[in-house]
């Protein structure tokens, strides 16, 4: 089928722009932007986030320091990490609060904030100046450039476009109850996804009140609500507003 225009990236993340904003996934914008969680792709979340810890520890071959966290953070302030399955690789200008647990492979960038008791999970790109908040979760998911989940949130499977924000309590779920592939609502018509596990993408600047929750599959354009408490399906334009 023909992608409505708003499940690209040029339509979702509109100020997107990878080389000005530091390390950042690769979309491709003919192509609906989830497509990019689907770990079967060859422009798959997990593929790229591989190649980029590759390419970053060859930059520090043969420097006489490293100028990532990882080494400096082990043991100190209860911060623990996982790399049975692939390295953490943490930006050296991040903040990383007491007690984070981080598990590979994952990537927190440039002045990126981890903040008290956040759960870091595999598969997870924490862009520049993004915020992760206490007891947050991120797993298998993408915070673009200044996008934030700062209290109490859930993220899986999902993409967070700049500027987003979650109030507390919100929770991106990715997973239907019966476990089956996620479809997706599009002007009226159930789509698959292709996907079983897909939480949501938030375009950039949409704002999502306390205890929200959007279910599997859900995308919102770009500046649109979601008032407190509301349960939110479905795909829907910019500037949309549920409550």
């Amino acid at each position: 089928m023909e992608w409505p225009s708003y499940t690209h990236i040029s339509s979702l993340f509109p100020s997107f722009d990878n080389t000005k904003t530091g390390a950042t996934p690769h979309f491709i914008d003919e192509e609906p932007v989830w497509n990019i969680l689907d770990p079967n792709s060859q422009n798959s979340l997990k593929s790229q986030l591989i190649n980029l810890i590759k390419s970053k520890q060859k930059e520090v071959e043969g420097l006489n320091s490293n100028p990532y966290q990882v080494k400096k953070l082990q043991g100190t302030s209860g911060v623990t990490f996982d790399e049975t399955n692939g390295p953490v690789m943490i930006e050296d200008s991040a903040k990383i609060e007491p007690s984070v647990h981080l598990i590979g492979p994952c990537y927190v960038g440039e002045n990126a904030q981890i903040r008290h008791g956040a759960y870091i999970r595999e598969n997870s790109w924490i862009c520049s100046d993004a915020v992760v908040g206490h007891c947050s979760e991120v797993k298998h998911s993408i915070l673009l450039p200044g996008s934030k989940a700062p209290h109490f949130n859930y993220v899986g499977d999902s993409i967070l476009g700049k500027g987003v924000n979650l109030g507390a309590g919100v929770k991106l779920s990715n997973l239907r109850n019966d476990g089956t592939e996620v479809y997706l609502r599009i002007e009226g018509e159930r789509v698959a996804s292709g996907l079983r596990k897909f939480g949501a993408i938030l375009g950039e600047d949409s704002q999502l009140g306390c205890n929200a929750v959007t279910n599997p599959g859900t995308i919102l354009g770009c500046n649109s609500v979601v008032w407190p408490n509301v349960t939110v399906t479905g795909v829907h334009p910019e500037q949309s507003i549920h409550r």
